[in-house]
C-alpha cells in the first residue's frame, strides 16, 4: 500500500500562496513531481508562478500559463523545472510527445490538471489541491497537500516546517531564496517589520550508504548528520568571542533553525572574484586568535545533553582522500588496482601521523570565502562572521589556514597566500615563543595535500553521483594548490607518486 501524508492550509490571498510554495521549494529537488489540481480559477497557475519565481529568485520573471504550449522548461539555479498544463490533453499517450512520459529524473516536474491523465502520474509525487473559499474573501483559497509514496515524507516535513514557523512567529514573513551548498541543507531569508533572519532546513540524513566499515561516508569522516553540532559549535564560538550567528529558534528533532542574519557581504570582490586583502588579513587574525584559545572538547547542547566534538583522525583523513581513488581517477580514465590502492593508503597513513600528533584545536573545516561574512560595522576579528561550522572537529590548526588560503572556489595568488601564511605565523609567535614556524609550514603542506586530494574526489563525486557538474570547474584550481603543497621537501615522495599515477584534471 502506497504511503500517504496529508494536511490542509487556508490561504487568505496570493501572498499566502507564495509563502506556501516557497516553503515547499526548500524541500524539493531533481526527480520530484508536484501536481496542482483544482477547478478553473482555483489558483493553480498562480501557485506555479510563485514557485518558479522563488526558485529563480526573480519576482518579475515572466511565467506564462502553458495551456497552449503544454510544457515550458526553466533552467533554474537549483535544478531544471518543467511546468506543464494537461488541460488540453485527451489521452495519456500524448505526454510522451511533450517529454513527460517517462518523466526525466533530473528535473522537477510541476504539472497542472493531473486529473486529465491520472494513470500517467507517478506513484511518488506531491499533490496540492486548490479550492475557492469565497466566505473568507474573493482571493481566499484552501490547499490540501498530499504526498504519495516518497512524497509522503516531504509533505510531512512541510507540515512540520510550517508549524515551526508559526510557533516562531514567522509564518507570514516574506521568504527570499538563498543559494544552497553541496549538502542536504537549504536556507531562506525571512523578512518582517523587525528585519530579517535566516531559516535553516537541516534534515537528519547520512551522506551515502554504510560502506565504510558499516558507516556512511558522513559518519566515517565525522560530518554533521543533524542540526545538533551547528547549535553546539555556534554557541561555543560566540562564548569565546567570535562572530557566529545567534540562534533565535530551534527544533532539534526536526532540524529547523532560525538564526541571526549576518548579511551577505563577503571577503572577495571583482569579476572574476578575487580576495580582498584587508578582509583576508582579518580572517587570518581571527584564526590565530581562535588557535590561541584553550578550547573544550565537549560543549553543552541542552540542559540535559552535551555534544562531544569528534577528532579529525587518521582513519577519517584516509577515507576522505580515498574519494580520489573512488571517483576522480575513474573519471580521468584510470581504474586503480588493489596494489596501487594499498601503496597510496600506506604512504598516506605514515605521513598523517605528524598532523595526528600535533596540538588540537577546533577545526572549522570549510573556513573559506563562501562561508565568511564581512561585518563592517564591527571591529577587529569580530568583523569576520562565520556561518558554516557544523562539521567542526578537533585537529591541527594548519587545516583551517589551508582552507582559507587555498580557497577551492576562487584563485588565491601564491604571493598573497605566502604573505597571509607569514602573517598567521607571526601572530602565533607573538604570544607563544614555543610556536615552531618550520614545523607549522610542514603541517600546512601535509594538510594542503590531504585536503586538495579529497576535493578532487569530492567534486568528481558531486558530478557523477549527485548530478552537480558545476563543481568540476574548480578542479584545475585545486590541482594548482596540490602542486604547491607537493613542492614541500617533506612531500617529495608524494610528488613523484602523484606525477606517475594521477592525471591532471581537464582544463
Amino acid at each position: 500500500m502506497t504511503a500517504t501524508s496529508t494536511f490542509s492550509v487556508a490561504l487568505a490571498n496570493e501572498t499566502a500562496t507564495s509563502e506556501l510554495m516557497a516553503d515547499l521549494a526548500l524541500l524539493i529537488g531533481a526527480g520530484d513531481v508536484v501536481t496542482l489540481s483544482g477547478d478553473l480559477g482555483a489558483g493553480k497557475t498562480a501557485a506555479a508562478r510563485a514557485l518558479i519565481r522563488y526558485l529563480a529568485a526573480d519576482d518579475t520573471l515572466e511565467v506564462p500559463s502553458p495551456t497552449f504550449t503544454l510544457a515550458q522548461t526553466y533552467e533554474l539555479p537549483p535544478f531544471p523545472l518543467v511546468h506543464a498544463d494537461l488541460y488540453r490533453i485527451n489521452d495519456a499517450s500524448e505526454l510522451e510527445e511533450i517529454g513527460l512520459s517517462p518523466l526525466p529524473d533530473d528535473i522537477v516536474a510541476l504539472i497542472e490538471w493531473p486529473e486529465r491523465a491520472p494513470g500517467a502520474m507517478p506513484a511518488d509525487r506531491i499533490d496540492i489541491a486548490f479550492s475557492h473559499r469565497p466566505a473568507l474573501g474573493s482571493a481566499a483559497r484552501a490547499a490540501e497537500i498530499t504526498g504519495y509514496g516518497k512524497g509522503a515524507a516531504k509533505v510531512a516535513r512541510l507540515n512540520e516546517l510550517r508549524q515551526f514557523l508559526d510557533r516562531a512567529g514567522f509564518l507570514n514573513a516574506r521568504r527570499e531564496r538563498m543559494p544552497g551548498d553541496a549538502s542536504t541543507r537549504s536556507y531562506a531569508r525571512l523578512r518582517n517589520d523587525d528585519g530579517s533572519v535566516i531559516l535553516m532546513n537541516s534534515p537528519r540524513r547520512p551522506d551515502g550508504p554504510a560502506i565504510y566499515n558499516g558507516s556512511s561516508y558522513s559518519a566515517a569522516v565525522h560530518l554533521a548528520e543533524d542540526v545538533r553540532p551547528f547549535v553546539a559549535i555556534g554557541n561555543g564560538l560566540r562564548k569565546h568571542g567570535f562572530s557566529a550567528p545567534a540562534i533565535r529558534h530551534i527544533d532539534l528533532e526536526s532540524g529547523f533553525l532560525i538564526t541571526e542574519d549576518l548579511g551577505a557581504e563577503g571577503i572577495i570582490e571583482g569579476d572574476p572574484p578575487q580576495p580582498t586583502a584587508e578582509r583576508y588579513e582579518a580572517a587570518v587574525d581571527m584564526l590565530a586568535a581562535l588557535h590561541r584559545e584553550s578550547l573544550p572538547d565537549t560543549l553543552p547542547l541542552t540542559a540535559d545533553e552535551n555534544y562531544d566534538i569528534p577528532v579529525f583522525d587518521i582513519d577519517a583523513w584516509l577515507i576522505e582522500i580515498g574519494l580520489m581513488l573512488e571517483w576522480y581517477l575513474p573519471e580521468r580514465g584510470v581504474q586503480p588496482s588493489e596494489e596501487l590502492r594499498t601503496e597510496f593508503l600506506g604512504m598516506w597513513r605514515g605521513l598523517l601521523e605528524k598532523p595526528a600528533a600535533a596540538p588540537q584545536t577546533w577545526v572549522i573545516r570549510d573556513f573559506h570565502s563562501p562561508n565568511i561574512i564581512w561585518l563592517a560595522e564591527r571591529t577587529g576579528i569580530l568583523r569576520v562572521g562565520i556561518i558554516d561550522f557544523q562539521d567542526a572537529l578537533l585537529g591541527p590548526a594548519a587545516y583551517d589556514v589551508v582552507s582559507l588560503l587555498q580557497d577551492a572556489r576562487i584563485d588565491v595568488p601564491e604571493q598573497l597566500e605566502l604573505s597571509l601564511l607569514t602573517r598567521y605565523i607571526k601572530a602565533r609567535r607573538a604570544t607563544d615563543a614555543s610556536f615552531d614556524p618550520a614545523g607549522f609550514a610542514e603541517l600546512y603542506a601535509i594538510m594542503s595535500a590531504q585536503r586538495n586530494t579529497r576535493l578532487l574526489g569530492t567534486f568528481a563525486r558531486l558530478n557523477r553521483r549527485d548530478g552537480k557538474p558545476q563543481y568540476l570547474k574548480h578542479q584545475p584550481r585545486i590541482w594548482t594548490y596540490l602542486e604547491r603543497s607537493l613542492a614541500h621537501p617533506a612531500l617529495t615522495t608524494f610528488r613523484i607518486w602523484y606525477t606517475a599515477n594521477v592525471p591532471p584534471p581537464v582544463p
